[in-house]
C-alpha cells in the first residue's frame, strides 16, 4: 500500500543551468528515488503537468468521499505518466484507506493472483458475505477445496467485500499494469468496476497501450498522451543540467510527443554536444528507449548484471527470495549496490524496477543459459511448501530440454488451477507441460488438454494453434479424431453457424468406432448445431443429414438418458414425431427422476426441450427449473444464463409472464457482467404475449437481425413466431398471416411450425383467407393428439373453421382440455376465440361470460394486447368495461422496478444483491430511491402499490428507510 505523503510540499522550483539530479529532486520531494513506473520528478505537481486530468481525479475522489463509486481505466504508451497519476491521486486520498497491486508479467498464468493480492490483507470480513460468495472467495484463494467456483460469483463476493470495507472508511483501489493482471483476476476486477454505483469507493486502472481487452471495454477511460509543450518544456528545464539548444529540445518534445520518460531519459543518454546543438540520429521513441536501457544495462560488470537479470525474473520482488537465490549464485548487496548506484533498481522492502522497460530490458539482455541458471536459482530458493506454483514455474523456465517429471507437475498444477475457477491460467500451465513433454503422443494430449481449456477460456485462436501441434505430434486414431472434433467446436465457436454442423458431424463420424461416449456428445454437437442453423447450414450439415447419420451410426440405442435423447432427436427429424416420442419420453423421464444429472453442468437446454417436442409441458416446466435451481446453488452463472433464457421460455408461453420478465431482467445482468448470450426466444414470445408493440418490436426485429448475422435459422423463425403472437394480440391480422407465413419452413424442426401453424390459422379466419387457414390447419391435423395441450390446441384451430354445432363442440373441449394443462394463455386464447365467435352468432349473454373470462386471465398475466382485444369484443357484445388506466408514473427504471419487485416478494438487500449483481449497499441505496418515489417507507407498502403475489414473507415487514448510512433499507 501506498504511504501517505506528508502534507507540507518543499519547493522543487529548479533554475535553469542549476547542476540537480533527478535523485537530489525526488530526495527534496521526499519521495522514494525511484518508483515502479516513470520519474520520481513526475510524483511532483510541480513537474507533472496534468492540470485538467489532476482536477478530474479530484472530483472522483470527492465523488468516492460522498458514497459514489466511480471507476476510471487510465491507458497509454510506456513512460507517459500512468503510474504518476496513480501516485498523486493517492496522495491527495486523505482520509482513505488505500489499496495498490500491480500485475506482474510472470504471474499472468497464476489464477486469481492480482485478486489475491488486493483481497488478502482484508479477508477477515469476509463472513458479512452470503456463505455461496464465502464459499468461492475461499475456493479460488487455495484456502478451502470445492468445486471451481465461478468467476462472475467471485467478483460478486469481491464487490461485496470492498463494499463492506468502504462502508466504514472511504477506499481508494490502484491496479496498475492491467496487461499483466491474470485473466480471471482481469475478469472479476472488471465485473466490480461495472458494477460500482453507491459504494464509496473510487477504482483505478493503469494500462499499457489501447484498450483492446473486452473485460475492460464497457468502463470509463482516460487516454493519456504527451505532456503539453509548455509543460514539456518545464520538464526539461528542470531535468537538464547545462544549455539545452532551443532547436533540440522542441525536435526532442515534437519526437517523443510530449512523453516525459522519453523526454528525460533520452536527455540523460545525450552528450553536452548534443544538447548543445550537434546532429543525433534519432530512431523510434521505444526502440531508443529499449537501446538505451540494454546500454546501462551493457555498462554494468557482468555480475551486476546477472543480479539485475536474477531480480528481473522473480516475480515476487521478494528481498529475501533475491538475496536468498544471489547468494548460491555469489552475488549479493556489492552488485545490487552497482545497479542502485545506475539507478535501474531499488531494493528495500521490495525489489523495484526504474520501470518495467528496464525489467523487460534486464531479462532479454541474458543469454538463455544466464536466463536458465537465474530461474534455477530462484527455483532452489523457493521452499516448496509456501510457493509451490512459483518454484514449478522457475523449474519449468529453468529447464534445457524436455523433463517429464517437470511436465507432470506442470499438468497437476493446471489441475489444481482449474479447480479454483482458474480455466485460463490452466490453459497456460498445460502449454507449457506440453513444451516440455518429450513423447510425442503424451504431448498431443497435452496440447489437446491446453488447447480446450483456452477454447473454455476464450482464446480460439490460441487453441488452434494448438490443436494444429497437437495434430502433428498425434499417433492414434483417437488422437486423431479428437483433433477432428476440437477444431470444428473452434470453427463453431469462432464464425458464424453455417460451417459448424458439418464439421462437427464428421468428426462425430471419426470418433464413432472409437470412443462412443465422445462421439455421442459430437454427435448432439452436430444437431444442436444443425438446428441452430436451420436452412443456412453447408451442404451436408442440414437437419435430415445429420438426423440420417446418426440414425445409421446408432441405430439401437442404449437405455442411458442421453443415448435416449440423442435417438429421439435423429428419429423426430428423419420418421416424425409419433416414432420419436416414446424415445424422447424416456429421455426427460431419466433426466427428470436422475439424481444428478450430468446434463447440469453440460447446461444442455434440449433436456427440457424434449419433454416440450412431445408436449409434455409439466415435464419441461420441472425440468428447466430444476435447471435453473441448480445453477443458482452452484453459482455458475455461465450454466445459469442458458437455464434462465430456456425457463423464461416455458414460464412465458405458460402465462407466467411476470416471474418470465423477474427471469430475464436477471439474465439481463449476468449478460451485462459476462457478456453470455441468453437464449433469445424467450425474450421474444415474452415482448409478444406482454402485448406493448413500442417494446416489444425492438426485441422482436433485434432477434431476427442477430439471427441472420450468426446464420441462426432457429432464431429467425423464434422471431416470426414471436411477432406472429404479438400481431394477433394486437388485432392485425393480415400481418400476423403474412409474418407466420415466413416462419413456418425456416428450420428442420417440425415442432416449431407446429408452434407457429396456430398463429397462422387464427390470422388467416380473422383476416379472410380461409382457403390458406385450411391449409395450415391439414398440416396441424397431422399432428400426434397424445396430451392435453396438442389435443385442445388443435381443437381449438379445428373450431374457427366447422360450422356452428361442431365448432361449438371443439371450442368446449379446447376450453377443457386447455384448462387441465398450465398452459395459461392457450386457455384463456380458446375462451376469447369462443367468446368472439358467440359473439358473432348473436349470443351476447353466453358471448359475454367467456370473453369475461378471458379478459380477466388475460389482464391477471399481464397480456396487455389480448386483454384488450377482449375488452373491445365485450363492449361489442353489450358489456363496457372501463379501459384499465395505466398506473401513475412513479419515474422508476426498469431496474429499480426490478429491485421493488424483489422487495415485494421478501428477498433480502444481500439476496437481490446476488441476484442482480450488485453489493448490497447499492441495493440499499436503490431502495431509498424507490421508497421516495412511490411516497412510501417500508416494504410492506410495496406490496400495496405494486402488488403481485410474493414469493414468501420477508423476514421483516416493518423495515423501513433509515436516514443513515450502515443501516438496511
Amino acid at each position: 500500500m501506498f504511504s501517505r505523503t506528508d502534507t507540507k510540499r518543499p519547493d522543487l522550483s529548479v533554475k535553469r543551468g542549476k547542476s540537480s539530479s533527478v535523485c537530489e529532486l525526488a530526495a527534496q520531494a521526499d519521495t522514494p528515488a525511484v518508483y515502479p513506473d516513470d520519474m520520481s520528478i513526475l510524483q511532483n505537481p510541480a513537474f507533472m503537468g496534468r492540470a485538467r486530468e489532476r482536477v478530474e481525479f479530484d472530483a472522483l475522489l470527492a465523488d468516492a468521499r460522498g458514497g459514489t463509486g466511480s471507476v476510471l481505466l487510465i491507458h497509454g504508451e510506456a513512460g507517459i505518466g500512468k503510474t504518476a497519476l496513480l501516485h498523486y491521486c493517492a496522495r491527495q486520498a486523505f482520509g482513505f484507506q488505500i489499496r495498490e497491486i500491480s500485475g506482474m508479467e510472470s504471474e499472468m498464468e497464476l489464477p486469481f493472483a492480482a485478486l489475491h493480492q488486493l483481497c488478502a490483507p482484508i479477508l477477515d470480513r469476509a463472513q458479512v458475505l452470503p456463505a455461496p460468495q464465502q464459499r468461492a472467495l475461499n475456493v479460488a484463494f487455495g484456502l478451502a477445496q470445492g468445486d471451481p467456483p465461478d468467476t462472475f460469483l467471485v467478483g460478486l463476493a469481491t464487490l461485496g467485500l470492498l463494499s463492506e470495507i468502504a462502508a466504514q472508511q472511504p477506499l481508494l483501489c490502484l491496479v496498475d499494469d492491467v496487461q499483466w493482471l491474470d485473466e480471471v483476476s482481469k475478469q472479476v476486477l472488471g465485473f466490480v468496476g461495472r458494477r460500482l454505483k453507491a459504494e464509496s469507493m473510487l477504482l483505478l486502472f493503469a494500462m499499457r497501450g489501447e484498450v483492446e481487452d473486452p473485460k475492460f471495454a464497457a468502463l470509463p477511460r482516460l487516454e493519456l498522451g504527451g505532456l503539453a509543450e509548455e509543460d514539456s518544456r518545464a520538464l526539461l528545464t528542470a531535468c537538464v543540467p547545462g544549455y539545452l539548444e532551443a532547436r533540440v529540445r522542441d525536435r526532442l518534445i515534437a519526437e517523443t510527443r510530449g512523453n516525459p520518460l522519453a523526454l528525460i531519459e533520452l536527455t540523460n543518454s545525450m552528450s553536452q554536444a548534443e544538447l548543445a546543438g550537434g546532429l543525433v540520429d534519432q530512431p523510434s521513441l521505444s526502440g531508443r528507449l529499449h537501446d538505451h536501457y540494454r546500454q546501462r544495462i551493457a555498462a554494468l560488470s557482468e555480475p551486476a548484471g546477472l543480479f539485475l537479470l536474477l531480480a528481473a525474473a522473480d516475480p515476487t520482488a521478494d528481498p529475501t527470495l533475491v538475496w536468498r537465490a544471489g547468494n548460491a549464485l555469489g552475488l549479493g548487496r556489492e552488485q545490487a549496490a552497482e545497479a542502485e548506484a545506475a539507478q535501474l533498481l531499488v531494493v528495500d522492502k521490495m525489489v523495484r524496477f526504474r520501470h518495467p522497460l528496464v525489467r523487460s530490458a534486464a531479462y532479454a539482455a541474458g543469454t538463455a543459459e544466464q536466463r536458465h541458471t537465474v530461474h534455477q536459482a530462484l527455483a532452489d530458493a523457493t521452499d516448496a511448501q509456501v510457493d509451490l506454483e512459483h518454484r514449478l514455474l522457475h523449474r519449468a523456465a529453468a529447464a534445457t530440454a524436455p523433463d517429464e517429471g517437470i511436465a507432470a507437475e506442470l499438468e497437476q498444477a493446471a489441475d489444481r488451477a482449474r479447480a479454483r475457477g482458474g480455466v485460463s491460467a490452466a490453459a497456460g500451465l498445460l502449454q507449457r507441460s506440453a513444451a516440455l513433454t518429450g513423447q510425442p503422443g503424451a504431448r498431443a494430449d497435452r496440447a489437446l488438454a491446453a488447447a480446450l481449456a483456452h477454447l473454455q477460456g476464450g482464446s480460439p485462436q490460441t487453441a488452434d494453434a494448438l490443436a494444429a501441434e497437437a495434430a502433428a505430434d498425434a499417433l492414434t486414431d483417437l488422437q486423431r479424431a479428437m483433433v477432428a472434433r476440437l477444431k470444428a467446436q473452434i470453427a463453431w465457436a469462432w464464425s458464424s453457424g453455417r460451417a459448424a454442423p458439418i464439421h462437427l458431424l464428421k468428426s462425430a463420424v471419426e470418433l464413432d468406432t472409437l470412443d462412443s461416449a465422445l462421439a455421442s456428445e459430437a454427435y448432439l454437437d452436430a444437431w444442436v448445431a444443425s438446428l441452430i442453423a436451420g436452412r443456412f447450414a453447408e451442404p451436408g450439415g442440414h437437419l435430415p443429414e445429420v438426423a440420417r447419420t446418426i440414425l445409421r451410426a446408432r441405430p439401437e440405442p442404449s437405455d442411458e438418458p442421453a443415448e435416449q435423447l440423442l435417438h429421439g432427436l435423429a428419429t423426430l427429424i428423419e420418421d416424425g414425431i409419433a416414432a420419436a416420442t416414446p424415445s424422447l419420453r424416456r429421455a426427460a423421464e431419466g433426466f427428470l427422476h436422475d439424481p444428478d444429472p450430468a446434463w447440469f453442468q453440460k447446461g444442455d437446454r434440449l433436456v427440457p426441450t424434449a419433454a416440450t417436442l412431445v408436449w409434455d409441458f409439466e415435464t419441461s416446466a420441472a425440468l428447466s427449473s430444476r435447471w435453473v435451481e441448480h445453477a443458482r446453488t452452484s453459482g455458475a452463472l455461465a450454466l445459469l444464463v442458458g437455464a434462465l433464457g430456456v425457463h423464461e421460455f416455458v414460464l412465458a408461453w405458460g402465462g407466467e409472464l411476470e416471474t418470465a420478465a423477474a427471469l430475464r431482467d436477471e439474465g439481463d445482468a449476468i449478460e451485462d457482467a459476462t457478456g453470455a448470450r441468453m437464449f433469445p426466444l424467450g425474450a421474444a414470445l415474452l415482448a409478444a404475449y406482454r402485448g406493448r408493440p413500442e417494446e416489444a418490436m425492438p426485441v422482436i426485429r433485434a432477434t431476427a437481425a442477430s439471427a441472420a448475422e450468426r446464420g441462426e435459422g432457429i432464431s429467425l423463425q423464434a422471431a416470426h413466431w414471436a411477432e406472429a403472437v404479438l400481431r394477433n394480440g394486437l388485432g392485425q391480422y393480415a400481418e400476423a398471416a403474412a409474418v407466420a407465413e415466413q416462419g413456418i419452413d425456416e428450420t428442420y424442426l417440425p415442432q416449431f411450425t407446429w408452434w407457429i401453424l396456430p398463429e397462422l390459422v387464427e390470422a388467416a379466419v380473422r383476416s379472410g383467407n380461409r382457403e390458406r387457414a385450411e391449409q395450415a390447419l391439414g398440416r396441424l391435423s397431422g399432428h400426434p393428439r397424445e396430451s392435453d395441450w396438442a389435443t385442445g390446441v388443435q381443437a381449438r384451430c379445428r373450431a374457427l373453421l366447422s360450422t356452428d354445432t361442431e365448432a361449438e363442440e371443439l371450442f368446449t373441449e379446447a376450453i377443457e382440455r386447455l384448462e387441465r394443462t398450465p398452459m395459461r394463455t392457450e386457455a384463456a386464447r380458446a375462451r376469447l376465440l369462443y367468446g368472439e365467435w358467440l359473439r358473432r352468432g348473436h349470443r351476447p349473454v353466453e358471448a359475454r361470460e367467456q370473453l369475461r373470462a378471458a379478459h380477466g386471465q388475460f389482464t391477471a398475466m399481464g397480456a396487455q394486447a389480448f386483454a384488450e382485444r377482449a375488452r373491445r369484443e365485450l363492449a361489442v357484445a353489450g358489456e363496457k368495461l372501463r379501459k384499465p388506466e395505466s398506473r401513475a408514473a412513479t419515474g422508476l427504471t426498469a431496474q429499480e422496478e426490478h429491485i421493488a419487485r424483489l422487495a415485494r416478494d421478501g428477498r433480502t438487500n444481500p439476496e437481490i444483491g446476488a441476484e442482480l449483481f450488485l453489493s448490497a449497499r447499492t441495493v440499499e441505496w436503490h431502495l431509498r430511491k424507490i421508497f421516495n418515489k412511490l411516497g412510501i417507507s417500508s416494504r410492506r407498502a410495496l406490496r400495496d402499490v405494486m402488488p403481485g403475489a410474493a414469493a414468501r414473507t420477508p423476514a421483516s415487514d416493518q423495515e423501513t428507510v433509515r436516514p443513515s448510512g450502515g443501516h438496511h433499507v
